[in-house]
């Protein structure tokens, strides 16, 4: 088991390997199709709703029934991962399989992509706050 205190550094990312398993200690964000894109759009214009240098983000929507991963390769999801990653987002959290186009993205920034299973009740009860930043 690999451990990253987050906000995660290059040389911890750089380290990591395909099948790692990996734990993680810090603030995750959240986010899925309504969000990352206006996320995007909040950087573009030059705001910072969070700091995005070293993040992780996990695909998901966190609501009162719980917390788990949702596909990444989802349109308005996928789309984003390039330009956060080239903004500072090294951990990018979800399912599913990504195109070619954004796992290059993803090797040109130094940013990674943790495949999550589905481990709804896990995830649910290590959540100690949430809140809505958009």
């Amino acid at each position: 088991m690999i451990r990253i205190e987050l906000p995660a550094t290059g040389d911890e990312i750089a380290k990591l390997s395909v099948g790692d398993r990996v734990l993680m200690d810090g603030t995750i964000y959240t986010g899925r199709d309504a969000a990352l894109p206006k996320l995007v759009k909040a950087l573009k214009a030059g705001e910072e709703p969070i700091n995005v240098m070293g993040a992780a983000i996990m695909h998901t929507a966190v609501s009162p029934a719980g917390i788990a991963p949702t596909s990444s390769n989802k349109e308005d999801i996928e789309e984003s991962i390039p330009y956060l990653a080239s903004r500072g987002v090294l951990v990018h959290i979800g399912k599913g399989k990504l195109g070619d186009e954004t796992v290059r993205a993803l090797k040109e920034a130094g940013a990674v992509f943790i495949v999550t299973p589905p481990t709804a009740a896990l995830l649910t009860s290590r959540v100690k706050s949430s809140r809505c930043r958009l």
